[in-house]
């Protein structure tokens, strides 16, 4: 089904758009690797963003990792509940036949977007002690000594195509203001998780890591 979209952009329309890019999203959480296609417009944009190499809606390169006892180092798929299901919204639809005109596609549409803002969190997560990696959306201005991004799992998240899930978004906050660092750059985040959710301009976030410490990720990306 959605190979058959895939095949034919010209004629997709504006809500069936929306609709696969949120369903692919969802196919690549569901399968632990974040990789879909993005538009024409999109990659263009993507190819003068930092750091180079990454496509949009590709997961970071393994990397090697300091060892330290205090922290538990974790992936992405660690803050998804076990049993909860992303793709629920779109159990029965066939995309490639729904139009902008057709209500089936902007109920599934507003439904998609409620199901993944209100999606469930990991409580197990509260109060641990972790380290992950990720991709930073800045909350504040482009270029300045930031305090405060959003960490996301894959490239592009935010900015070039929709938000992740929430509980696949973590609200960072720093206690010393972060020089240099811009969206898209590739972090360590480390500290105590928090349940917690947050609403902000970029995007819902169902953790928070306050007072983290934020490092280099430093593996080399795909080219």
């Amino acid at each position: 089904m959605m190979m058959k979209m895939m095949k034919k952009p010209g004629v997709t329309s504006r809500v069936r758009r929306a609709l696969f890019v949120l369903a692919s999203i969802g196919v690549a959480i569901a399968g632990a690797a974040y990789f879909f296609r993005p538009s024409p417009q999109a990659q263009a944009d993507a190819a003068t963003a930092k750091p180079p190499g990454y496509a949009i809606g590709e997961a970071l390169q393994p990397a090697p990792a300091a060892p330290d006892p205090a922290l538990r180092e974790i992936g992405w798929q660690a803050l998804l509940p076990k049993g909860w299901d992303p793709l629920a919204p779109f159990k029965g639809l066939r995309l490639d036949e729904l139009e902008d005109a057709d209500p089936r596609a902007q109920i599934a549409l507003y439904k998609a977007r409620q199901y993944w803002k209100n999606a469930p969190v990991e409580p197990s997560l509260d109060g641990a002690a972790v380290r992950i990696a990720g991709f930073v959306v800045s909350l504040d201005g482009e270029g300045e000594a930031i305090r405060e991004f959003l960490l996301v799992p894959y490239f592009g998240a935010c900015i070039h195509v929709p938000p992740p899930l929430a509980n696949q978004v973590i609200h960072v906050r720093t206690d010393k203001p972060l020089a240099g660092l811009r969206s898209m750059d590739t972090v360590w985040i480390s500290g105590a998780m928090r349940v917690e959710r947050a609403d902000t301009m970029m995007g819902y976030a169902g953790y928070a890591m306050p007072a983290a410490s934020v490092q280099p990720y430093l593996a080399s990306p795909r080219r």
